[in-house]
């Protein structure tokens, strides 16, 4: 029933898209010409429409990589083909409505004929350029999206100051990594190896990710392993899982198999050299004086399962002045972190920005922030910071707009010195 009322959506797009399209034809006399955009935006939609419903019937019947990729590129498609058949439909929908209330009104008030001619056909014409012009900035966007925009890496950088920070400690570099889903890099090695040389650039002393190493399945590592394990820190790699890591996006043949990609998944972390932090941690030391990195498993709102335990993560940090937590999914933070602990950092990604966002006069926008309070970048409430990693990779519509990949590096200070 959802198919086919998405299916019913999508005519109905192109029903009045076609019709916005005759409205800016109306007046053109090369016959040619018209019939050649008429069979053409036809011949798209249909294309479109038989791509969906064969992604529809093949959906969850195989774990060929091959075939999510094209899932991938296929959502992407449907993005660049009727996002902007939404705004311009909203022009003429708009139109319609307030000529169908004119003549109603006319209808039911006005005893003097409406004059032939008297339909504001002009303004449709003049609503329906405005249209043509506005889908194609959508549409635009989103081919970058694909092409460039997926692969223009960039260096967020923060100071971040707390009075708690042992001095031993002062300036310590922190790189975060997150979102990486590496099935999605399939086919480009060589823009994830820019990636990691950017990484390495930075010359961090710890490297944090902050899970969603893949999509679903384990063998999406192939191939990638000794790249990703190009990573280096000069104190350590520490990592945990992502919402995706954990393989519940797939109907799987059976509790073994989905059990088995899991602990190759688990396994994969510490073949890039991460050490995984499940609902663990480690204790970092410097001249007597110590850190603690505390790492959970993912906790998130439903349908995200909740697998995190602070409490039993936390054991032995108990007397460590300062501590950071590594949770993948940001809500974490203000559900059970925040006011509640003395955790003085924590990191965490999972949002990607919605891979869409805009930034004007220094403010970032996104619709991420009608998902997550808390959706990217730097947040603090009181002593306590939290900052949220754009991700490194992309899952769904294969790019992303005014939403760059994230490398994140922290720079920690003592706010006495």
């Amino acid at each position: 029933m959802i198919f086919l009322i998405i299916i019913t959506l999508f005519l109905f797009l192109d029903v009045y898209t076609f019709k916005g399209i005759k409205i800016l034809l109306a007046n053109t006399s090369r016959q040619v010409l018209k019939r050649t955009i008429y069979i053409t935006f036809w011949a798209i939609t249909v294309f479109m429409l038989l791509l969906v419903m064969g992604g529809y019937l093949m959906r969850s019947s195989t774990r060929n990589l091959a075939v999510f990729t094209w899932y991938y590129y296929l959502f992407g498609l449907l993005l660049v083909v009727y996002v902007p058949k939404i705004l311009f439909v909203a022009f003429h929908l708009t139109e319609d409505i307030i000529i169908g209330c004119t003549w109603l009104v006319r209808k039911l008030y006005v005893s003097k004929p409406v004059a032939e001619g008297s339909m504001p056909i002009s303004r449709s014409v003049f609503l329906s350029k405005v249209g043509i012009v506005l889908a194609s900035l959508p549409f635009l966007g989103f081919i970058w999206g694909m092409v460039r925009g997926r692969f223009n890496f960039r260096v967020e950088s923060q100071k971040i100051a707390f009075p708690n920070l042992p001095k031993s400690f002062e300036g310590l570099k922190i790189v975060q990594v997150s979102d990486i889903h590496i099935g999605s890099f399939k086919g480009f090695p060589k823009q994830v190896e820019a990636a990691i040389d950017m990484i390495n650039d930075q010359q961090p002393d710890i490297i944090f990710f902050t899970g969603d190493l893949v999509n679903n399945f384990a063998e999406e590592l192939d191939g990638w392993i000794p790249i990703l394990a190009r990573m280096k820190a000069r104190v350590g790699k520490y990592s945990i899982l992502g919402n995706h890591d954990y393989g519940n996006y797939y109907h799987w043949n059976s509790p073994t198999e989905k059990a088995e990609n899991f602990k190759n998944i688990v396994d994969a972390h510490s073949k890039i050299g991460f050490q995984l932090l499940n609902n663990q941690s480690v204790t970092l030391t410097n001249n007597d004086e110590r850190i603690a990195i505390i790492g959970v498993e993912n906790w998130g709102r439903p349908p995200f399962p909740q697998y995190a335990d602070f409490a039993k993560a936390s054991i032995g940090t108990e007397n460590i002045p300062f501590k950071i937590l590594l949770s993948h999914d940001p809500d974490h933070w203000g559900a059970k972190i925040m006011n509640k602990t003395n955790i003085d950092l924590t990191l965490s990604g999972h949002t990607h920005g919605m891979q869409f966002g805009l930034k004007f006069a220094g403010k970032e926008w996104s619709p991420a922030k009608y998902k997550f309070k808390r959706w990217a970048g730097l947040y603090q409430e009181g002593k306590q910071y939290l900052y949220v990693n754009r991700g490194l990779g992309y899952i769904g519509y294969p790019g992303r707009v005014g939403m760059p990949p994230e490398i994140t590096v922290l720079v920690l200070s003592n706010a006495s010195s």
